[in-house]
């Protein structure tokens, strides 16, 4: 099949017309890209810059493999070419270089097929990006040797197991549009699609991954060991012993199709991972659990959420390894098809937990559930209480919406617009605010606008308008600063997204929202356009971080731990969706660091608050995650009809000293929580809100004031989720780490950790009101 057959659910959005920008002549309309025309990103002209990268105007952002000496021909062996192509120009990798800011690669392959016989190594802040309207193959060779085709932190031989980069760490990566075919490799080797052992701001996009279906299959889709993602997305394995193979903290994947494997999805272990939209055929297992263990020692797969899936003519849809008599092994199961399949649970050995056949399993759940404020939970291997889901959130299926991150493969070079052609500099310190709003004034809702590689310093609000499509190249940066975001008695937007009352459409692709420090008076992104499409308005593997990065003024020289505030205060807020406005958001990582990207030293940073959102929805939190903000991570207040799953969180690392809201006060016109016996920042707090889905959350406490003596007894923080009795929510799949009481209602802990251990983290499978 053609991979872009993948992302047809969004034509729609693409070939709509939508209302111009006062100075547009043309809306932009359908894309005009001729049936044999490559992808836009091969010929747009490619200006980007590393703004602080020591050499700035030779360090190339964007390479072509070809240009290296790529053939894609499927008969010369392309691997050396790719990996200089990937590799050039001093960039971060080989085990001497953990991560870094200043050397990022957008690296494509056009149309082809491109034998290798070792492994493509994806170094640090590296896009790979393959032809979307025809992915290109990447074939590993009869003679392969290594661990993976692509691999994302190799193993350093010699090493006793060191690898390039530490996992929790190995953030800033992407790989789309390819078909990894593996079948020329013999059945019995041990091929891999892909070695991903990553963290979070990490994406896999539109790829098919080709394995042998000989019994005797060795093959598998993808190998993850550990690390702490991340997001995954519209994917296809045919064939396999395993489709996928993983372990990892957390992850959410949408959209994933597996075929003709021996086992579909094989989890060796986790904290929490959220399935969405899964379709399965003709495998003998569907997921394949390892489970048991209720200490870090024993540590097996702890929490798995998966909601809306399709199982056909496959013998057990999930099998865990060992029966489950208490909590080890949380499952939650919403809307899962199964056709011609026995056995829904089961246990390794042969026991059933769960009947199957042909029926439809509307919410069924194996672990500890709890309700209202008895902090008493039951076991249960059993049906239970079915998630609040508003129609506002579904498709036309009934499922949870979801939308595939806009590449725009049909559109054609004229219909793209430069900010860098429009007089915009990216070099992290000209002012490029009148430049960047007049490119979006001019050109909104008549040309997709294109935010060639760099940093573009704005000095005052940026206003998207609607109509606006907006990409950037190898991750982007709008970073604010200066005295308009210098009062935090008076917080004003880096970027307004949409007015007040603003309707229509709004796509963000591949951006970084930013600060230059000191800045207590930023709120980066304030989101107010609604849309009156599903999904209309919305980001995609676009991130807001704030320091630690080169060119923010918030790093290790200015901002070391135990650093002074007045200096390292990075925002306000870091995301505010407004009450009219609604907003599908995938894979956005809102992270305030903890450590220097371009080092590995520790920071002392302050942001004030994560995530707010007043929003009359719908509103989809796809992969999210909201680290190390005083106040809160997440914020629902008068929220109404938000899906958040997965959703991932730590607390600030020098909590409780000094202790929330310190060093910021409440403002009660941000709608900030109090905190009554509450010294460290609320994970999520929910106040006055309704028909609200938690499908996976991972909330951390891994320090108290800088030290680690908390975790073993879980007395890092003591409260950690707050919802008040005014909500109508569902919590599902909710796992704790350093956390004593997992749960609380009205600021009171319900449920105590201590009740569900799962490994080192705890696990609640599900809370109703």
């Amino acid at each position: 099949m053609r991979l872009g057959t993948l992302l047809a659910g969004a034509l729609g959005f693409l070939s709509s017309v939508v209302a111009a920008s006062a100075q547009c002549s043309t809306p932009l309309g359908a894309g005009t890209a001729g049936p044999n025309d490559p992808f836009w990103l091969q010929n747009i002209t490619h200006q980007g810059t590393s703004a602080f990268n020591p050499n700035p105007t030779a360090y190339k952002v964007f390479r072509n493999v070809k240009d290296f000496g790529a053939i894609g021909d499927g008969v010369h062996d392309d691997t050396d070419a790719i990996n200089a192509a990937i590799s050039s120009g001093g960039r971060c990798g080989g085990g001497s270089c953990g991560s870094s800011t200043i050397s990022p690669a957008v690296v494509f392959f056009p149309q082809g097929t491109y034998k290798v016989s070792a492994p493509i190594i994806a170094y640090y802040y590296t896009q790979l990006i393959g032809d979307a309207r025809k992915p290109p193959i990447l074939l590993a060779a009869l003679n392969f040797v290594g661990m993976a085709v692509i691999d994302a932190d190799p193993y350093i031989p010699g090493g006793n197991g060191a690898q390039w980069y530490i996992n929790q760490n190995n953030f800033f990566r992407s790989v789309r549009n390819f078909v990894i075919e593996l079948r020329q490799m013999p059945a019995t080797a041990s091929a891999t699609g892909l070695h991903w052992q990553v963290s979070q701001a990490t994406s896999l996009i539109n790829i098919v991954v080709n394995m042998s279906q000989d019994p005797a299959t060795a093959h598998q889709g993808i190998f993850m060991e550990n690390g702490s993602g991340g997001f995954m997305g519209d994917l296809v394995f045919n064939g396999g012993k395993f489709g996928i193979w993983v372990g990892n903290q957390q992850f959410t994947v949408r959209n994933i199709t597996v075929n003709n494997a021996q086992s579909a999805i094989f989890g060796v272990w986790n904290w929490g991972w959220t399935f969405q939209g899964v379709t399965i055929n003709n495998c003998h297992v569907g997921f394949d659990l390892t489970t048991g263990g209720t200490t870090q020692a024993t540590q097996g797969v702890g929490a798995e959420a998966i909601i809306d899936a399709v199982v056909t003519n496959t013998s057990i849809f999930v099998q865990s390894s060992k029966a489950s008599t208490s909590l080890t092994g949380s499952l939650v199961l919403n809307n899962i098809r199964l056709t011609s399949v026995p056995v829904a649970v089961g246990v390794a050995g042969g026991q059933v937990v769960l009947p199957g056949g042909t029926l439809t399993i509307d919410t069924w759940g194996q672990g500890n559930v709890y309700s209202g404020t008895n902090p008493t939970g039951r076991f249960v291997q059993s049906t239970i209480p079915s998630p609040l889901k508003t129609s506002s959130l579904l498709d036309s299926a009934g499922r949870i919406f979801g939308r595939a991150h806009p590449q725009y493969e049909n559109y054609a070079v004229s219909q793209f617009v430069s900010v860098k052609d429009q007089g915009a500099i990216g070099n992290g310190k000209a002012d490029d605010t009148a430049a960047i709003q007049a490119v979006l004034n001019n050109f909104a809702g008549c040309k997709i606008i294109f935010f060639d590689a760099g940093t573009y310093y704005v000095t005052s609000t940026i206003t998207i308008p609607p109509g606006a499509k907006i990409v950037g190249e190898g991750w982007s940066v709008i970073m604010g600063g200066g005295s308009a975001f210098s009062d935090g008695n008076n917080p004003k937007p880096v970027v307004r997204v949409g007015n007040a009352g603003s309707s229509g459409t709004v796509e963000i692709t591949d951006i970084l929202f930013s600060t230059k420090g000191p800045a207590p008076g930023a709120i980066v992104v304030e989101w107010n356009i609604n849309s009156p499409q599903k999904g209309g308005a919305g980001m995609w593997d676009s991130h807001i971080r704030l320091g630690g990065a080169a060119g923010t003024n918030l790093e290790q020289s200015t901002c070391p731990s135990g650093s002074d505030v007045s200096a390292c205060t990075a925002a306000f807020l870091a995301l505010h969706l407004t009450p009219q406005s609604n907003a599908y958001l995938e894979g956005t990582w809102v992270w305030l660091a903890d450590h220097d990207l371009d080092g590995t030293e520790q920071l002392t940073l302050f942001s004030g608050r994560g995530i707010l959102s007043e929003s009359a929805g719908p509103v989809w939190l796809i992969g999210t995650g909201s680290e190390h903000h005083t106040l809160y991570q997440y914020r629902l207040v008068n929220a109404q009809s938000h899906y958040l799953g997965l959703i991932q969180t730590e607390t600030p690392y020098y909590q409780p000293v000094p202790a929330a809201p310190a060093p910021f006060t409440i403002n009660s016109s941000f709608k900030d929580p109090t905190f009554t016996n509450q010294p460290s920042a609320w994970a999520l707090s929910v106040q006055n809100s309704q028909n609200i889905i938690v499908f996976g959350a991972g909330l951390y406490s891994f320090f108290q004031n800088f030290g680690q003596a908390c975790l073993n007894s879980n007395t890092c923080q003591s409260q950690v989720l707050d919802v008040d009795t005014a909500s109508t929510i569902g919590v599902y799949s909710l796992s704790t780490v350093g956390v004593t009481l997992q749960l609380s209602v009205n600021q009171k802990g319900v449920i105590p950790q201590s009740a569900n251990p799962n490994g080192l983290q705890s696990t609640v499978t599900v809370w109703t009101p």
